[in-house]
Order: structure tokens, then sequence, then C-alpha cells
């Protein structure tokens, strides 16, 4: 398999956007989330349905998803690992990321629930004032 690898601090700096993204996605801070994506951003996180577009139409996006647990609370934790990179002509980053969703609720068990199991493909432009997400697409790995 021949594959151009990024510089050590090019990853680095991927890892901890992504930090900071799922921060903000797990805090509730969804403005924050919606700001990591360009301008004419696209986010799919539901398989089958039509991708989110703009960051108004991320936001609002996030908001109605999350209004389901309004009287249910819960709270997630997303890991993201196995962070693949490949550098695309354009000169913007391919990502694709093992992800897993840690679900606990307050009063509930100890233990948290993993749920779901999912590939996330990115593309994300890189430069020097930040790395911004130009799209993101979502798959289960249970409903592949």
């Amino acid at each position: 398999m021949t594959t151009t690898p990024v510089p050590p601090h090019e990853y680095a700096r991927i890892q901890q956007f992504y930090a900071r993204q799922m921060q903000a996605l797990d805090e509730g801070r969804f403005e924050e989330y919606a700001a990591t994506f360009t301008e004419d951003g696209s986010f799919q996180h539901t398989p089958g349905t039509e991708p989110a577009r703009t960051r108004q139409g991320i936001l609002a996006e996030l908001v109605r998803f999350h209004e389901r647990f309004r009287d249910e609370p819960v709270q997630r934790r997303h890991w993201f690992n196995q962070i693949v990179l490949d550098p695309q002509p354009d000169g913007s980053l391919r990502s694709t990321v093992y992800a897993l969703v840690a679900r606990t609720r307050p009063g509930g068990k100890p233990e948290p629930e993993i749920w779901p199991s999912c590939i996330v493909r990115d593309v994300l432009e890189v430069s020097d004032d930040g790395v911004l997400m130009r799209s993101r697409v979502v798959d289960y790995d249970h409903m592949g």
C-alpha cells in the first residue's frame, strides 16, 4: 500500500481540531461545532438522509436532533481513533476515522452504553489560519 503521510505536526493539529470539535458537540455548544465547518460545508450524520448544508443549516439540524433528548437527559462522548489522513490534489485532506459514541444517563447504570460504532469520512481544509471541515459523512457499522 502506497501512502503519502502528512507530517507529524499536521497530524497532531488535526487531532487537536477533532478534540475541540467533539468536546463542543458533547457539551452542547452547537454554534461552536457548526463554526468548524466551511461556510458552505455539509454534514450527514444519519445514513440515508440528506446532509445539512451551510453553518446555519448544520446548527439547525443539531438543535433539531438534540430536541428528542430534552426530557431524557443523556451525556454523549464521541471517541475518534485510527485517524487516516490522505492529502488530496486540491490541497485538502481526506480523513477516515473510527468513532464510538459512549452514552450515559444521570442516575443510570455506571457503565457507559457504546452506540453507535461508526466510520466518519471528512474532507478538511487546512491553512495557516486553521482547519475547517468541508464535509462530513457518518456511516454506522450496523447499517453497512
